[in-house]
């Protein structure tokens, strides 16, 4: 079902890509904001804009010109040096305030930027809303199942994810054989992934004896219209490369991005993916 016509702000990864896919297949009426530096170079083809940071004058015209009426944020994107940027004369004036909330955390930052929208009469929808909440469910994805001593490591992992994302650091963890080797933290969950893949190999699985687990849980204060956390293929691949035996996360509380391509990797690679309750 269509509705209002979109404005997509598009950040980086797969998500603004599945977002823009989902709009094209309902037939929905859909405006880009490609932030530069940011936005797949495939959103291109898209009708849009392409904007800096700290162009929110310029965003908020071209959104309004292409009569949006709804708004999107999707995607991945480093948090800006403040005083590096070119704001125009909308984003100028707006500045002290985004600062002031990005002072107290990630989580303050997304719903000051929100409320600039909501304030221009724009409603929010979540990438999860617009994709048909195609979330995680409960249980195994595909066809490999954690026995008791991965459920173990993966609850841990999630468990170490909520506690972390209380303190706004992130929303990914790595457990193997309980101990904690990484938390994600500003370079994201592949990134995090690759870190892992460099450590010892005592210290995590390897090919042929995969173990261990990544876990994927929402901040505890974090709104969920804009910062839900996601999976596709990729992350699955990134596990398997690390020398994990899965990736778990809050049923219902994870975007998947292609199921299909997820449980077709993860069979592939001997992995499994969980939605715990």
């Amino acid at each position: 079902m269509s509705g209002p016509k979109l404005a997509l702000i598009a950040g980086g990864g797969a998500l603004p890509l599945a977002v823009a896919a989902r709009c094209e297949a309902e037939g929905r009426a859909l405006f880009v904001v490609r932030l530069a530096g940011f936005a797949d170079p495939d959103l291109s083809a898209i009708d849009g804009v392409d904007m800096g940071m700290g162009q929110i004058g310029g965003i908020l015209s071209a959104m309004k010109k292409a009569g949006c009426e709804a708004v999107c944020l999707a995607g991945t994107v480093s948090r800006p040096d403040f005083r590096s940027l070119k704001p125009d004369f909308k984003g100028a004036t707006l500045l002290p305030g985004i600062v002031k909330a990005a002072s107290q955390g990630d989580d303050a930052l997304l719903r000051k930027i929100l409320s600039v929208f909501e304030a221009e009469g724009y409603a929010v929808e979540g990438a999860d809303d617009i994709l048909g909440g195609d979330m995680l469910t409960a249980g195994a994805l595909g066809r490999v199942v954690p026995d008791a001593g991965q459920l173990v490591d993966l609850r841990k992992a999630l468990h170490v994810a909520e506690k972390s994302g209380e303190l706004d650091v992130g929303q990914g963890a790595v457990v193997c054989d309980g101990l904690v080797l990484a938390v994600e933290a500003q370079e994201g969950t592949d990134a995090m992934l690759a870190r892992v893949a460099g450590l010892p190999v005592d210290l995590r699985g390897a090919s042929g004896a995969l173990k261990g687990a990544l876990g994927k849980a929402p901040k505890p204060i974090q709104d969920l219209r804009v910062d839900m956390p996601v999976i596709g293929a990729r992350t699955i691949e990134l596990a398997a490369a690390a020398g994990l035996a899965g990736v778990a996360g809050r049923t219902g509380r994870l975007i998947l991005i292609d199921r299909e391509a997820i449980v077709q990797a993860a069979d592939r690679l001997g992995l499994y993916v969980w939605g715990e309750g």
